[in-house]
């Protein structure tokens, strides 16, 4: 199992939910709505608060989502600042952005949520679209280690 997945589920038995929104409140982090133009999310600290920016502009399936991977910068990338990374240095967040996005797809659609639809009609892309994951990024997930692939 994967170090992001155990996290994951350390977190959800914890806890007892994998609503990023009610997981964000148990652990302190603040989430603020605003107009972001293009920006989907960031994850901040002011004066040692953690923060979730969202985009009001979302539709309530993209927020789920940005805010379960905003959660993942939190719980794996407490002190980075991943927003001045990328504006005014030279070094790559694009592993840190796979660790937020696998995160949230772990937090999003556990494993046991695959076991319990097999005999059913709701699909992989019914579950995709319900939780607002990027179908792209459905490889990050592995099931039984077996990867996903849309």
């Amino acid at each position: 199992m994967s170090q992001i997945k155990t996290l994951v589920n350390q977190l959800v038995v914890k806890y007892g939910t994998n609503d990023p929104f009610e997981l964000a409140y148990f652990m302190g982090v603040l989430i603020i709505y605003e107009p972001l133009g293009s920006a989907l999310g960031y994850y901040n600290k002011h004066f040692r608060v953690p923060m979730i920016h969202i985009n009001e502009d979302l539709n309530k399936e993209a927020q789920f989502f940005v805010c379960a991977h905003e959660l993942g910068h939190f719980v794996q990338h407490t002190d980075v600042n991943t927003s001045f990374l990328k504006k005014h240095t030279f070094l790559s967040t694009d592993k840190l952005e796979i660790e937020a996005n696998t995160f949230a797809i772990e937090l999003l659609l556990p494993d046991k949520y695959f076991y319990e639809q097999t005999n059913t009609n709701f699909t992989i892309y019914d579950a995709v679209e319900s939780y607002g994951v990027p179908t792209e990024l459905l490889a990050l997930k592995c099931i039984d280690n077996k990867k996903f692939y849309p």
